[in-house]
């Protein structure tokens, strides 16, 4: 049996095929933890998301903001009439209601006992402690698998605040929760997110940081596997694991096996 953390998929089918083959992944025994965005800009996500799904329990996916975008559109498009081509595909696919139930129930981060190891699309703020991340991340999930997921879902494309606070209650709260999971990448060492940076560490104001390199961040204490970055790119380090190596922009796609730590990479989408 093996573990495998995988990166940013975006869509691209055929370079996932790639990988699944040059692992010799089998769905019997192997195990494939995905950091979320497994959608958009690759051209393929139908048929990614029905590859996915096949794979039952041997899969994990945290979801991250592509991944939310489709949900946001399975609410607010019943017709699939979404602006969004690749979207539209899968709106309009005979499985769509089975797909997006499936997806909707993606955790929005996963730990792992054995390998104190845990996983989401994004990052953290630094107060935040792996169990309070975990605790918040259930909050979300919560509501997602509840009737009210429909509303909450629809929310999600609205103004969201940059300062985590702890009283915050209700929506604000839970996309302020969202958010941070999979959107972050630089904030203050106060939690202050700066929601439109992209670019690699070095192009954000100098009071904003990496959120993995604040020093006194509470999840130092375990090993953070995340993407969302492409601009990062891959980094395997002893306290965090980066996987977005741009795949849907003509990068690779990423695999690391958690056994042995061996890395794995594909050629990506060719645009």
């Amino acid at each position: 049996m093996a573990t495998y953390l995988i990166g940013d998929i975006q869509g691209c089918y055929d370079p996932l095929q790639r990988m699944l083959e040059k692992i010799n992944f089998d769905p019997a025994t192997d195990r494939l933890w995905c950091c979320g965005d497994v959608v958009n800009r690759g051209g393929q996500s139908l048929e990614v998301l029905r590859l996915l799904h096949s794979l039952g329990r041997r899969l994990v996916i945290t979801l991250g903001n592509h991944d939310l975008y489709l949900l946001a559109d399975h609410v607010r498009f019943p017709g699939g009439n979404t602006r969004n081509l690749e979207f539209r595909k899968v709106l309009r696919a005979h499985d769509r209601a089975s797909l997006m139930a499936w997806l909707q129930r993606r955790p929005l981060a996963f730990w792992s006992e054995s390998h104190n190891l845990l996983m989401v699309h994004a990052g953290v703020i630094p107060s935040w402690t792996a169990k309070d991340t975990l605790n918040h991340a259930a909050e979300v999930q919560r509501v997602l698998r509840s009737g009210e997921g429909t509303r909450f879902l629809s929310k999600l494309h609205k103004n969201t605040a940059r300062r985590w606070k702890e009283d915050r209650t209700g929506v604000q709260r839970l996309k302020m929760i969202t958010a941070i999971l999979t959107r972050m990448r630089f904030c203050d060492e106060t939690g202050k997110a700066l929601w439109g940076a992209s670019g690699p560490p070095g192009s954000q104001p100098a009071e904003y940081r990496p959120w993995y390199r604040h020093r006194h961040r509470q999840t130092r204490d375990v090993r953070m596997v995340f993407g969302h970055w492409a601009a990062l790119g891959l980094r395997i380090k002893t306290r965090y694991i980066a996987l977005d190596s741009g795949c849907v922009w003509g990068g690779r796609l990423s695999a690391f096996r958690l056994e042995d730590e061996k890395l794995f990479q594909v050629p990506g989408h060719f645009r």
